[in-house]
This record gives structure tokens, C-alpha cells and sequence, in this order.
């Protein structure tokens, strides 16, 4: 392309290439207010749908389970219930192993190996957006969903029986949460959009609902459970993958190539031409990748425009994905060696952008062979936009170009004109150097630094020096820096140009060629240069550290906070109080042992005591109480079908039809001690560990903590509650 009348080059400047010819302009478009951008961010129809159903799912579950099972909460387990009792009428005596072996796909061991596997994978494909968003949306996840159990403190299905294994509140249907939620997860992380995610999601559906039917059909889940869970399982991980990983920034794909770069086609292929007209009167014929394999931080482009004959234009996609991958390489490196002068991250997209179109515009100013900015366009704002420059047609990189003493001296010439500018490039490497017609141009200039150090000004002579060595002699590569460089300056540059300094595709290419480049210069030069040190300590790193290291010890120390499968075995209703008359918690536990003729409860707490947990599972139930003095879980309550007594001392009980056993076990300087409490159909198992009182002092005290309430009171409770339409035990409803 020529260059335009009004934006001539400077005199020391390269002339321009024939190549170079004037693109056709259209009259620009402005957007009105309020007008989408040509590639609009949306969280699409489905997603929408899923926030507003889920959002009215919790809302209704909230005003009409929020009181307990009373009024509205009744009529819909009336409907619920009866819908679960004709379902576990259909089927004979013999189905129950089949749905049971249905129901254990949403069993807990199943559901922590498939999501930790899960994360494996993750880890294994280095997917680390998905693995960071995945952990966050089962962590969202299980917030509310145990927020929500805590407020309605629903029991399970009332008058069946519950035919497989269950734990806590049952609304919402936590295992069918998290395993939809699961299931969601390896869609969205695992599996390309397009046919086979679609064929996927109706699988995914599939095993949902047959899951949920066993389920139902066994006694363990209402529709309400599950339709609520479903919702919740649903909705975070869709709203978070396609907001925090949308596909055309993050596609799943298992084809090689960096995830930097960002497919054109689709929507955004026409979101470029759009925007190329609108905003910088280009029409576009055609859009290519180019020269992908030497570019990391962005997606560069080959624009072909209308003109006479068509030209063609080079072009950069930024996306919030770069800026990101920018931000983390920037704490990396300040990790490892500090935070470097120029290492500071950007805050948007847009910042960036208008960094590298501002550079452009300083090398331009300072008379350097470097591509001629057309300006940049928004596709989404604050996430996308694309930069436009000159296309050097015909140029080839440094590593693969014929280098002689022209290419030499404009390879140090650069440098010099960058220094006379008060300007330093920062990645010298020969992807960044492209040779046409025996002349060396010079290219990415996204870091350019204004005003730099004489350390970084230094780094970019030894970069250059090596990257034209990497084909010539350094030697002569030397010779021809001393007529434009002083001694000491070179030597200052190779004493500044170690480890960190030297770009990776030098390093690379250096390692390749199985020379030691650095060291010949060294040899050439009068003296060797003494390192300059690049480690550079400052509060902000150590506090990094402390906080890493802090993190690690965490995790290493208190591995049951980050690993923990307790819900299987002892899922926790999460109250403080289980008085004689909350009858909520008292139900469940009459539910997880069906043939119990009493339920525990904590009929008086004297000062010091308090209820620290309550956890049901189907057979056993579990009161876990500490003392302020005595100690935590100094008294632990167990109601299960039955228990062992062997050792045990039978002695008087407090309660009609009830036999007390005890057993003193007390090992060095603590208090220890066992009771049971047999009746029909159950046992309390009671063990006192008083770790602070070793006299027992405080054991006195746990006898009047523990009563009992009868199944039959509990029945008669639910009938009154509900005005006879619910019953707690199967027989009574038949």
C-alpha cells in the first residue's frame, strides 16, 4: 500500500513498498446510544430462562417452606407425598434392586469421584479457567442449596418407605444438585459446542430424570426436591461457564494450537467486518489467521479490504482471555524475581489496545520501520477489540532470512533510534524481526516502554545483537555494533541480558543451534561484564508469598475442610437447637429409623452446654454437644436400630420402657463414659469425653440433657399438623 498524502513517513524512515497500496474507505457509521456492538455479550435465550426459573424455584420454595410444614408447605407435601406413594405402588417387589441400582448414580461416592475426577482432567488438560470456575459454581452451589435446606427444614416423604440410602433436609434434593451440576460441568468443560454438546445435554437430561424417578419411587425424594435441585444444578454452572468461559473466547477443543487463539468465524467473523466498516470505513473480503505459531498474546489476522488492486491489512484480536494470561504471566514473574519496572498489568482491554496503538504511533514519530496503525475497532466493549495496522507483504522472520551487513546495521540501527527516542521495544526475538528487500523491520510493539531504564534499554542491544548472530557471525556482528555503540554499552548490555531477560523464542533458538552465543560475545569483548542482578524484593512480593505459603498450609493442615465427604455418612442439618417440641428434626430422625418407638431430643441444656451439631442419615441420627469448659463434642447422642451393651453395667432409668446400661472409660487424665438407652425398635448410644476434667465434674450434668419423644406423639403431631392428610409411618397411611 502507498502511504497516505497526509501521513508521510520521516526521512530516515524505510521508503514504502510497493506492496503498500491505499485501501478503499466507506463513510464510517456511528453507533447510537444504546445500540448493541457488532459481537454483543449475552448470556443467551437458555440462560436467561434457567436464571428466571430458578430465581422463581428459590423464591416460591422460600415463601412457601420458610414457616416449616405449615400452611401453604402442607398442601404441597400433600401433593408431593401422594405423587411419591403411587409411585412406589407401581412397581413389584422385585424392581426395588433396579432402582436402587439407578438411585446409587446419584450416590455420594459416585458423585465425589466424578467431580474430583473431573477436576483431574482439568488439571491434566490445563484448563485452568474451567477448573477455577468449576470449583466456584460447586461452591456457590452448595452455599445455597444449604442456605435453602436451613430455611425450610423440610423431612422426607412422609407415609412411604425410604428404600435407599439418604442424609439431612430434603428440600432441596441435594444428589440430584450436584449431580446435575456435575453433568453440567463436563458439558461446558469437556465437550465442543455444537452437535455433540447438544446430543449431550439430552442425555444428560435422560440420566436426570431417570435418576429422579428411582428416587421417587423409593421413597427418598418429592417432585419439589427434585425440581428445585434440578434448578439450582443448572443454573449457577450455565451462568458462570457462559459468562466467565464463553465459548468463543474459551472453546473446548482438542485440536492443537494456543488457547490465545480466538476463532473467527461465526459470530465474531462478522462482527470483525461489521465493525471494520462502521468504524474505520473498511470493507472486508476476507479474514485469515496469520503467523500464529509466533504469537501468544493475541490472535493476528491477514484483513484483505476492497481496493484497486485489493490490500491487505494486518490485524491483532484482544480479548479478556489475553488481558488475563497477561495478568497472571505479570505475578508469575513477580514471584519469581520481583515486580519489574515495566511489569505492571493492564486494567482493560481497551488500555491495552490503545497501549500498542499509541506505541505504533511513537515508533512512527521516531522515524523506525515499523507498521503504519490504522486505528482500532470495539467488538464487545471492554472485552474485544481488534487493532489494524500495515501488512508487510513478502517479509519473512529473522530466523529464516538471509542476514548480511545491511540487515546488521538496521538491526542495531533500530536499537540506536530507540534509545535516541527515549524508547525501549522489550521483546526483541526474531518473530519480531522480519526482513524484506534486504531491509529488517521491526514489529509487536504492544510493550513498548516510554522513558525506560538503562537496564531495559540495555537488554534490547544484547537481544538484537544475538537474534542477528543467530544467523551470521558474531563477530561481525560485533564489529559493525561498535560503530554505532560504545564498548561499555555493549558490555552493559550483555551484562543485563540473563535469564529472564532473553525472550523465550531467543532462548529456544539459542538452545537449538547448541551454541553459546552470549559467551562468544563475552569473549569478544575487553573485559567480561559483571551480571547485573535482577531479584528485586519489595513488600508487596513478600506478602504474596506469606499469602501462597499460607494458603498451602491451610490446605496441608486441615485437608477435611478442602476434602471432605461428610455428607455421606453424616450430613448435618445445620441447626443449634433441638428442643422436644421442633418437631421438624424430630420427624427426621423417626424417618432415618423407622422402627425407634422413641426419638431423642435435648430436653433441658444446662449452663455451658450447647448443641454444636445435628446430623441425619438413613438408620442413625447423631447430637453432637460441646462445654464451654469441658471441652468439644463432650457428649455425643447416636440413635440407631440397635446397639451393644457388652461391658455395660445395666443401671435405673428416668424413662418408662426404658433400659440404661453404662460403662466408665476413662483413659489417663481424661473422663470417659458410655450409656445406652434401649427401647423397642432403637438404642442412644451416649459417650461422654470430658478432655478438661479429668474428675468428671461436668458428668453429673449429661443425664439431664437427653429426653425422649414418642413416635406415636410424633405421628399424632404430623396428623394434627396437616389435619389427617399425612401420616408418618406407612402403615398408619394405609
Amino acid at each position: 500500500m502507498d502511504v497516505p498524502a497526509d501521513r508521510s513517513r520521516p526521512a530516515s524512515a524505510l521508503p514504502a513498498h510497493p506492496s503498500h497500496r491505499e485501501a478503499v474507505r466507506s463513510p464510517r457509521r456511528r453507533r447510537p446510544t444504546g445500540a448493541a456492538p457488532p459481537l454483543p455479550y449475552r448470556l443467551q435465550t437458555s440462560g436467561v430462562g434457567w436464571l428466571v426459573a430458578a430465581l422463581v424455584l428459590v423464591g416460591l420454595t422460600l415463601a412457601i417452606f420458610a414457616r416449616g410444614l405449615r400452611g401453604p408447605a402442607v398442601t404441597a407435601t400433600v401433593i408431593d407425598d401422594a405423587v411419591v406413594g403411587w409411585l412406589a405402588g407401581l412397581y413389584g417387589p422385585g424392581a426395588a434392586p433396579f432402582l436402587r441400582g439407578v438411585a446409587h448414580i446419584s450416590s455420594w461416592w459416585v458423585l465425589y469421584t466424578a467431580s474430583y475426577g473431573l477436576l483431574l482432567v482439568l488439571l491434566v488438560l490445563r484448563r485452568w479457567r474451567h477448573l477455577i470456575v468449576w470449583f466456584v459454581a460447586l461452591q456457590l452451589g452448595s452455599n445455597l442449596i444449604v442456605g435453602l435446606a436451613m430455611v425450610t427444614r423440610r423431612p422426607r416423604p412422609f407415609g412411604v418407605d425410604l428404600q435407599t440410602s439418604w442424609g439431612g433436609w430434603a428440600l432441596p434434593s441435594v444428589q440430584v444438585a450436584f449431580l446435575t451440576a456435575i453433568l453440567m460441568g463436563v458439558l461446558y468443560t469437556l465437550v465442543p459446542e455444537g452437535r455433540w454438546r447438544n446430543l449431550g445435554k439430552w442425555l444428560a437430561a435422560a440420566v436426570v430424570a431417570v435418576v429422579a424417578v428411582a428416587r421417587f419411587a423409593l421413597g427418598v425424594d418429592a417432585p419439589t426436591d427434585v425440581l428445585v435441585g434440578v434448578g439450582i444444578g443448572v443454573t449457577i454452572p450455565l451462568l458462570l461457564f457462559r459468562r466467565f468461559t464463553p465459548n468463543e473466547v474459551y472453546p473446548v477443543s482438542y485440536r492443537r494450537g494456543r488457547s490465545a487463539h480466538l476463532d473467527i468465524g461465526g459470530a465474531r467473523g462478522a462482527a470483525i467486518r461489521r465493525a471494520l466498516a462502521d468504524q474505520l470505513g473498511l470493507v472486508v473480503q476476507d479474514i485469515k489467521p496469520f503467523g500464529l505459531s509466533g504469537s501468544a498474546g493475541s490472535t493476528p489476522l491477514r484483513i484483505t479490504v476492497d481496493g484497486d488492486p485489493p490490500a491487505q491489512l494486518f490485524g491483532k484480536l484482544y480479548a479478556q482471555s489475553h488481558l488475563r494470561s497477561d495478568r497472571w504471566y505479570k505475578l508469575g514473574r513477580e514471584l519469581l524475581y520481583g515486580r519489574l519496572e515495566d511489569e505492571k498489568p493492564f486494567n482493560t482491554v481497551r488500555r491495552l489496545v490503545q497501549q500498542e496503538d499509541y506505541a505504533l504511533s511513537l515508533m512512527q514519530r521516531a522515524g523506525l520501520p515499523s507498521p503504519i496503525p490504522h486505528g482500532f475497532v470495539e467488538l464487545t466493549p471492554e472485552r474485544e477489540y481488534l487493532l489494524v495496522t500495515e501488512f508487510f507483504a513478502g517479509a519473512v522472520e529473522l530466523g529464516e532470512a538471509e542476514v548480511d551487513t545491511q540487515v546488521i546495521d538496521d538491526g542495531l540501527g533500530i536499537i540506536r533510534k530507540l534509545w535516541d527516542a527515549g524508547l525501549a521495544h522489550r521483546d526483541i526475538k526474531p518473530a519480531n524481526l522480519l526482513v524484506r528487500d534486504g531491509r529488517l523491520l521491526l514489529i509487536d510493539v504492544a510493550f513498548v516502554e516510554t522513558r525506560p531504564s538503562p537496564w531495559r534499554q540495555a537488554v534490547d542491544l544484547a537481544n538484537m545483537m544475538l537474534c542477528l548472530a543467530l544467523r551470521s557471525d558474531p563477530q561481525l556482528v560485533y564489529e559493525r555494533a561498535l560503530r554505532q555503540f560504545s564498548v561499555e554499552e555493549i558490555t552493559e548490555g550483555f551484562a543485563a541480558a540473563r535469564g529472564l531477560a532473553l525472550p523465550s523464542q531467543l532462548r529456544h533458538m539459542l538452545r537449538a543451534q547448541g551454541r553459546n552465543l552470549h559467551g562468544e560475545f563475552v569473549r569478544l569483548l575487553p573485559s567480561p561484564p559483571q551480571p547485573i542482578r535482577v531479584q528485586r524484593w519489595s513488600a508487596r512480593r513478600v506478602g504474596l508469598w506469606a499469602l501462597i505459603l499460607a494458603f498451602v498450609a491451610l490446605v496441608v493442615l486441615n485437608p477435611r475442610v478442602f476434602f471432605d465427604n461428610k455428607e455421606a455418612v453424616q450430613t448435618p442439618l445445620n441447626i443449634t437447637s433441638l428442643s422436644c417440641t421442633n418437631l421438624e428434626p424430630l420427624w427426621l430422625q423417626a424417618q432415618a429409623v423407622p422402627s425407634a418407638s422413641l426419638v431423642p431430643c435435648v430436653r433441658f441444656l444446662p449452663v455451658g452446654w450447647n448443641v454444636a451439631e445435628v446430623a441425619v442419615n438413613n438408620g442413625r441420627s447423631l447430637i453432637t454437644l460441646n462445654h464451654d469448659r469441658a471441652g468439644d463434642r463432650a457428649l455425643v447422642v447416636r440413635l440407631t436400630a440397635a446397639c451393644e451393651v457388652n461391658g455395660a453395667v445395666e443401671g435405673p432409668s428416668a424413662t418408662t420402657g426404658v433400659r440404661h446400661y453404662q460403662r466408665i472409660e476413662s483413659p489417663t487424665g481424661q473422663f470417659a463414659a458410655v450409656w445406652y438407652d434401649r427401647f423397642p425398635g432403637g438404642c442412644v448410644t451416649s459417650r461422654l469425653h470430658l478432655t478438661t476434667d479429668p474428675n468428671g465434674e461436668f458428668a453429673a450434668q449429661a443425664p439431664q440433657v437427653l429426653g425422649f419423644t414418642t413416635r406415636a406423639a410424633l405421628a399424632e403431631a404430623l396428623s394434627q399438623r396437616s389435619d389427617g392428610r399425612l401420616q408418618l409411618d406407612p402403615e398408619a397411611a394405609r
